[in-house]
């Protein structure tokens, strides 16, 4: 308990935090407003409309956010040189690695959970008649994947940078490779199969946003099997950031 409290002091006094985990749920809530907005005047050229979609694209963008405080929570030690005096204090460092894990992993789960009703919520409103129908099988299913999904990637990133150890080396992989990288050449067909199964694809399959397997857009595979590829990822990102914590001097 010691620990998790140390690893939330932490948290909580880094100024980047507050204005990450304010972009996440500004950028989710805002977009969703936005591009429901959009949708709504433009729908007699709207091919293939799916509320669900609407509401929750935003999201693609908002992870951004989640995704630096996940890479700041541990590179932020690294960079500043806290990290060996936090070390020094705690020999055992799977139990230092665990606790900064749950808490990052904690605080991202309490940002997205209510990020991502509130701008489902906001976008069928701006939607008006065209929002989701009461009832829809695919509601719930998507808003679980979308809760899901954020917490994940967050973790993913703090694993990744824990193996390069520099915030900005964890940035400057992650930001072009899964989601500049995947979004856009995923569309390319030769590089498809592959790409399908990156961190980012996969979480666009479980908010629904890929459109299914059906679609000819998105990955081959349904949101059972896209949950389980991204934890996967996220249990590899955080299995290589412990090792490479455990076998490396800070």
């Amino acid at each position: 308990m010691n620990l998790l409290a140390a690893e939330w002091i932490k948290v909580r006094s880094v100024r980047s935090t507050l204005w990450t985990l304010l972009a996440t749920a500004g950028l989710a809530v805002g977009l969703s407003a936005f591009i429901a907005s959009n949708f709504r005047a433009n729908i007699d050229r709207v091919q293939n409309f799916d509320p669900i979609v609407t509401a929750l694209y935003g999201l693609t963008l908002a992870q951004l956010a989640l995704v630096v405080f996940g890479v700041l929570a541990i590179g932020a030690e690294y960079s500043s040189g806290s990290i060996r005096p936090t070390l020094a204090a705690t020999p055992r460092r799977g139990r230092f690695y665990a606790a900064k894990t749950a808490v990052a992993g904690l605080v991202a789960l309490a940002v997205s959970a209510p990020s991502v009703l509130i701008a489902f919520v906001v976008g069928q409103h701006v939607l008006g008649p065209y929002a989701v129908a009461d009832g829809d099988p695919d509601t719930v299913p998507a808003l679980l994947g979308a809760i899901a999904y954020l917490p994940l990637i967050c973790l993913f990133a703090t694993g990744v940078a824990t193996m390069v150890r520099s915030s900005a080396i964890a940035l400057g992989v992650l930001i072009p490779v899964l989601f500049l990288g995947s979004q856009g050449l995923g569309n390319v067909p030769g590089l498809r199969p592959v790409l399908q199964y990156l961190p980012d694809q996969a979480g666009m399959e479980l908010m629904r946003i890929a459109g299914g397997p059906e679609s000819g857009f998105g990955p081959t595979y349904g949101p059972v099997a896209a949950l389980f590829i991204l934890l996967g990822w996220t249990v590899a990102a955080l299995a290589g950031g412990y090792l490479v914590l455990r076998r490396r001097d800070a």
